[in-house]
């Protein structure tokens, strides 16, 4: 099965129509490891041949995370930024130049959650670590 086949069938497999945005949109994520806006993800898919709108993208954004094929991401206020991992995982943040990278969820161990206050009862979490990346320190 090539790759097509296998973003086809996911897709299905989820009870998705396949329309060219949404197979594109998908297609860029599960591509790219950056972490990108709508912003990023819109320019990359028209670059050759302009197939969808911001609004589009939206749309199949909203449509993805929903059946669970990708995961949106708030890393910095005010950016939302977009995921095909959705398997649990954490991040790293270089605080020069933004690279963001993903860190698998051994690296920073188990919280003990049912170690939460009193009326509180933590079902899952993330973490964002802030630094330096190699380049910038």
């Amino acid at each position: 099965m090539n790759n097509s086949d296998s973003i086809q069938q996911q897709m299905k497999e989820k009870g998705l129509r396949i329309t060219p945005q949404r197979y594109s949109v998908y297609a860029n994520l599960l591509s790219r490891y950056d972490h990108p806006t709508v912003e990023a993800i819109l320019q990359d898919i028209n670059q050759e041949i302009p197939i969808a709108s911001k609004a589009s993208v939206y749309s199949a954004l909203t449509v993805l995370r929903e059946v669970g094929l990708i995961r949106e991401i708030l890393l910095q206020e005010g950016i939302t930024r977009y995921d095909a991992k959705i398997e649990p995982h954490h991040h790293f943040i270089c605080q020069d130049c933004g690279a963001i990278v993903d860190l698998d969820w051994s690296v920073l161990g188990d919280l003990p959650l049912n170690q939460l206050p009193k009326g509180l009862r933590g079902e899952n979490y993330e973490l964002t670590v802030k630094g330096k990346c190699e380049h910038c320190f």
